[in-house]
């Protein structure tokens, strides 16, 4: 028999403590009964998972104290309910000391903690202590309910010893010793109902139970005996104290008037008129609180219609700040956690998970938040995709660069193509936090093709702050890309947009990355763009423009200054900029409602940017085998459609060729663009002919010719690509004349141009008094005239006023 007994309670686990595959750790002051409650951690898993485990020792195998803990187990084991502990695994083991032996059970369960040390360390007062008990309680009475009205049960000795806590502070019971069947209904029975009764302690057995009136007992109801435990539990919680006798349960002063009346009734001398517990939860006011009703209706989220999941998480936020928040962190936050990653929740939901994720320590976040929101990137849903970047700067930073390079930006990159605008604007704003996390495989092979095409989108606001996230992430790129897309996005994209803002934010991302050019750059490519922009109508870009003339011309005289004083090496090397240039540039649109319109500017926002990347040499050129560009011949008598088109090799970003196809006889400093080979003879022209003549080349390197050269309000210009758009968006672009409805400016004939500019073939063109679509066929106005516009293969593309 007890063989049998042995087997029953370590099931397949064997008899040996050497079959326990726990760790058992320091022992808790309390527990109930003559058991002992340890810490834990499994040895199975790697990760050392906590545990409970209680142990039994017996020195005589007749022990009645021994079978009771064997009757223990085994309910434990076979009765499951949410609050009711869960059980793990048993064993038993029998060792010899000298010449006795003895029986040692162990029971190892879900970690808990007892409830009267849970209580020392939670301290409640108050409001919030009385919302924790009646939750507490709440749990308590549908576990004494499950056992009494749905299984027959009577568990015999509900009180605060026989109650544990779990780590998210949900009450469970246990202490399944005396659990018997409820035999009231065999009239032949005549013995105790409750073998093991005498476990009891007498303060908790009711009048009945304590004479031993087990015909008394049979006739009453099931949950007659629990009921009155319950009662002791109330009472031992509220007062604080252990229940020393029957008699101070008439000690009414701490219980709350709100439970009063259903106490007494769990209390009642008759055990016919004891409340039943199930009645307990359904009628007592005590237990209808901000905390009982926010955590029920978290676990009955799935039975929720949309309408009540929004209210109710548009209320959340507000709502944590009331309830205690031990409560919070422990119980709400893993429920809304899971809710979320299992779309039962609304987009709502995240707002308040992020604002209780910012009461957790930096580790706790990354811990119990970070995984959920990672899941998250990857919903169809565009409500939580939004939701996630708009709040991206809350949680941004506590995401590794590993986790953002391989997980995160996949699914965030998506936003980039979305229909919606919103998203799209979202997503750009978001690689100001997620950029600095890409490899720069990623940024130079995905990222910066998304923005060479943000740059043409049909909103003003993304075009605006698609310039602004370029000019903020150009310390992130290699110098290689940096020299062929800044330039080239600024100058040829950005100063000839339609909208003023976006003209702003060119010449301000300029400003800001001036110490990534040259000074051949700033004085051939840069500053006769930005002077352009001094007579541009509107005046914040006038003042801009103004501002960054000033700062290149002390650029290019400090090149001066260098080069006097016999320092031959200043024309291949980059001149420091003026301080204000670290700063990072602040987004200039607010918003996508107003379309159309030039929204409000935002100010800048100072940060230091740090110190520039270090100067590295690009081997594009010697790595890459391409035939080289042959030399075009700008003739203002040959027609556009009759000059040869230059061949490019691939893009790998969308901004221009890469620096290959060039001569390495030529010599020239390369800024990663083909480069078109100098004119044998310069051959002046007409003004309007030498503009169509300059719009069928690429942007190249520096030429020497002398044209005649008309100057404009704001260039138009558009793009000639000699293969897929996709491959190089943003390529050689010439500025075509616009047509006129209002008398030009006066224009003179320009002298000889220095030989390493490379516009010296673009003759601007007279202003126009109204603004000019920025790319043709995106819905922003009709195309520009087709022969004083660049073309595209399969796309005319067109900017500027």
């Amino acid at each position: 028999m007890l063989r049998f007994l042995k087997g029953v309670v370590g099931g397949a686990s064997g008899t040996g403590l050497k079959d326990l595959p726990y760790n058992i750790g320091d022992p808790y002051p309390s527990a109930w009964g003559s058991w002992t409650h340890h810490r834990g951690t499994s040895s199975k898993d790697d990760d050392g998972s906590p545990v409970s485990i209680f142990s039994f020792s017996a020195s005589n195998a007749q022990d009645a104290h021994l079978a009771a803990a064997r009757n223990g187990v085994k309910r434990l084991r076979t009765v499951r309910h949410p609050n009711i502990l869960s059980f793990l695994h048993s064993t038993e083991v029998e060792s010899v000391e000298g010449s006795s032996s003895r029986i040692t059970i162990y029971i190892v369960t879900e970690p808990v903690m007892p409830l009267s040390e849970k209580i020392k360390e939670l301290g409640l007062e108050g409001t919030q202590r009385d919302e924790y008990y009646a939750w507490g309680l709440n749990q308590i009475a549908k576990a004494v309910s499950f056992l009494n009205n749905d299984c027959k049960l009577v568990h015999g000795n509900v009180c605060l010893a026989s109650v544990v806590v779990t780590p998210t502070l949900d009450w469970k019971l246990h202490a399944f010793d005396v659990l018997s069947e409820f035999d009231g209904n065999n009239g032949n029975a005549t013995g105790p109902m409750l073998q093991y009764e005498w476990l009891i302690g007498s303060q908790y057995k009711p009048i009945e139970l304590a004479k031993s009136d087990w015909v008394a007992i049979r006739k009453s109801p099931p949950w007659a005996i629990d009921s009155w435990g319950l009662g002791c539990l109330i009472y031992e919680l509220f007062t604080g104290m252990k229940l020393g006798k029957t008699e101070e349960l008439r000690n009414t002063a701490s219980i709350p008037k709100s439970l009063l009346q259903d106490y007494q009734r769990l209390l009642s001398s008759m055990p016919s008129r004891r409340m039943n517990t199930a009645k307990l939860l359904e009628n007592s006011e005590y237990f209808q609180n901000k905390l009982v009703d926010t955590i029920h209706f978290m676990e009955i989220l799935t039975l929720k219609d949309s309408v009540e999941k929004d209210t109710f998480f548009r209320k959340l936020p507000n709502l944590a700040e009331q309830l205690p928040r031990q409560i919070v962190l422990k119980k709400l936050l893993p429920l809304l956690a899971s809710a979320l990653e299992f779309g039962s929740a609304a987009a709502p939901a995240l707002t308040a998970l992020l604002k209780m994720g910012s009461w957790l320590s930096a580790e706790e976040f990354s811990v119990k938040v970070l995984p959920t929101i990672v899941k998250l990137f990857s919903s169809n849903d565009r409500a939580i995709r939004v939701s996630l970047l708009q709040h991206i700067d809350q949680y941004g930073d506590s995401l590794s660069a590993q986790v953002v390079d391989e997980q995160v930006y996949s699914h965030v990159a998506t936003g980039f193509s979305d229909t919606s605008a919103l998203l799209r604007e979202l997503t750009l704003k978001s690689m100001l936090v997620l950029a600095p996390k890409l490899s720069q495989r990623t940024i130079s092979g995905s990222l910066l093709k998304y923005l060479s095409k943000l740059q043409v989108d049909e909103e003003p606001a993304i075009r605006t702050n698609t310039t602004i996230l370029l000019g903020n992430i150009a310390i992130y790129l290699n110098e290689g890309t940096r020299k062929r897309v800044l330039i080239n996005a600024f100058t040829v994209r950005a100063l000839r947009d339609t909208f003023p803002p976006a003209r702003g934010a060119g010449v301000m991302a300029l400003c800001a990355t001036s110490s990534y050019y040259d000074v051949t750059e700033i004085a051939t490519r840069i500053l006769p763009n930005v002077v352009v922009l001094t007579i541009d109508p509107d005046s914040d870009v006038r003042s801009k423009s103004f501002q960054a003339v000033e700062q290149f011309m002390q650029i290019v005289k400090q090149y001066h200054e260098k080069t006097n004083v016999g320092d031959t090496t200043a024309g291949s090397t980059r001149i420091s900029s003026i301080p204000e240039n670290a700063s990072l540039l602040g987004w200039a649109m607010s918003s996508l409602t107003i379309k159309g319109k030039p929204l409000e500017q935002a100010p800048l926002a100072p940060a230091n940017s740090g110190s520039p990347l270090s100067s590295t040499t690009s081997n594009a050129s010697s790595v890459m085998d391409s035939p080289s560009i042959a030399a075009v011949q700008i003739n203002s008598s040959t027609d556009l459609a009759d000059q040869p088109v230059p061949e490019s090799p691939p893009s790998t970003d969308g901004w221009g060729e890469i620096e290959n196809g060039i001569h390495e006889e030529q010599g020239s400093d390369k800024d990663g663009w083909d480069d078109i080979e100098p004119f044998e003879e310069p051959k002046p022209s007409p003004a309007l002919a030498n503009i169509q003549a300059a719009q069928k080349r690429p942007v190249s390197q520096p030429v020497s010719q002398h044209k005649t050269q008309a100057t404009s309000l704001r260039p138009k210009s558009t793009v000639k690509v000699t293969k897929d758009e996709d491959d190089d968006l943003w390529g050689s672009i010439a500025a075509p004349a616009p047509k006129t409805t209002t008398r030009p400016l006066n224009v003179k004939s320009a002298t000889a141009l220095d030989d390493d500019d490379p516009w010296a073939a673009i003759a601007a063109p007279p202003p126009t008094t109204r603004a000019k679509p920025l790319v043709a066929g995106r819905g922003r106005g009709k195309p520009a005239a087709s022969k004083l516009g660049a073309q595209r293969v399969n796309r005319t593309s067109s900017s500027g006023m």
